[in-house]
């Protein structure tokens, strides 16, 4: 199998994905759900198009023609994949076999009943990936590793996987800036990066930046449509303990009735909770990022107009590009002898 009929066969996916019906959706999402509660219609919904999205034609082919269409020798490529939402392996499991590689998946146990079902649909469009694909509980056979974990796991995976070509990713989450500008719609558009996925992932916003003396009014009356994250028994749950938490330890926030905003210096939040930072100047902003930096997947900012930030609603729509971590995958595989 050659590159052109790798990426044929994906491309052949990111058709049959957007080609679901809806009773196969529904089965999909049924059997998804049954293994991790987080994963609800709108969530695998949003995921399966996030994935055809990047499967359209003229969107893989310009991607994979920047590199090497066969790699000097093929090796099997072991990746450790998270499952804190859904889906959220398949770009590894696209760059291992799109490079040439042989792919041996450790998934996780949140998400393996999407990532086997999305490696049979690509196996049943393109049989010869059947030998290119195996799931497996260890990676003692692996040539090379990708893994994606904790900042403890990380040190665990630098340990094991150091004697072999690897790219390790650590924990990191997303931020937003606002100015004060913003109009209610682009405000509301910031609630997909914060509450999809109910923001478990790592392109979510955890943490916003805001200029002295902001007003949080706007923000919270914008961001009202998505009460209905409350209905997620696990969701209103996290809501119920943080607050309790934020009352009996007398902090100071704000609270819509089901996102909790208060003043702290770490980029992640717990679920249900949105901390948030000032800055003085562009100059103090841009300090902040750069201290940051190591932590930051993706920032958002009204219209982009930071440089290297998406525009508000577009942190979870990753292009095939947009490489976790910034390490660029295809990059590291292509170096792989």
């Amino acid at each position: 199998m050659n590159h052109s009929d790798r990426v044929a066969a994906f491309i052949a996916l990111g058709q049959r994905l957007q080609h679901l019906s809806g009773d196969e959706l529904a089965d999909l999402v049924r059997r998804a759900r049954n293994s991790n509660t987080w994963f609800d219609e709108p969530n695998v919904t949003a995921a399966v198009q996030g994935v055809a999205e990047l499967l359209t034609e003229d969107t893989l082919r310009t991607w994979a023609s920047r590199y090497p269409t066969e790699p000097e020798q093929a090796r099997r490529v072991g990746v450790v994949m998270a499952g804190n939402i859904p889906l959220v392996g398949f770009h590894d499991l696209l760059c291992v076999l799109i490079s040439g590689h042989y792919l041996l998946a450790k998934p996780s146990a949140d998400d393996k009943v999407l990532m086997t079902w999305i490696a049979q649909e690509l196996t049943t469009l393109e049989p010869r990936f059947a030998e290119r694909i195996s799931f497996v509980e260890r990676l003692n056979e692996a040539d090379a590793f990708i893994a994606t974990g904790s900042n403890n796991t990380a040190r665990y995976f630098e340990y094991y996987f150091s004697k072999k070509p690897n790219l390790i990713r650590r924990n990191r989450t997303s931020l937003a800036i606002l100015t004060g500008e913003e109009t209610a719609d682009t405000l509301a558009a910031l609630g997909r990066d914060i509450f999809q996925y109910y923001g478990l992932g790592c392109r979510n916003v955890s943490k916003l930046y805001v200029p002295e003396n902001y007003s949080f009014s706007p923000l919270l009356d914008a961001l009202q449509p998505w009460e209905r994250v409350l209905t997620h028994n696990r969701y209103q749950n996290n809501y119920d303990y943080n607050k309790s938490i934020l009352l009996v330890n007398n902090v100071p926030h704000y609270d819509n009735g089901f996102l909790l905003l208060n003043e702290a210096a770490p980029l992640v939040s717990p679920i249900s909770v949105l901390h948030y930072g000032r800055y003085t100047s562009e100059v103090d902003l841009v300090d902040q990022l750069t201290d940051a930096a190591e932590q930051i997947q993706c920032i958002v900012s009204d219209g982009g107009r930071y440089a290297g930030s998406f525009a508000f609603g577009q942190a979870q729509s990753p292009k095939v590009t947009d490489y976790a971590d910034g390490v660029d995958t295809m990059a590291f595989l292509a170096e792989i002898v």
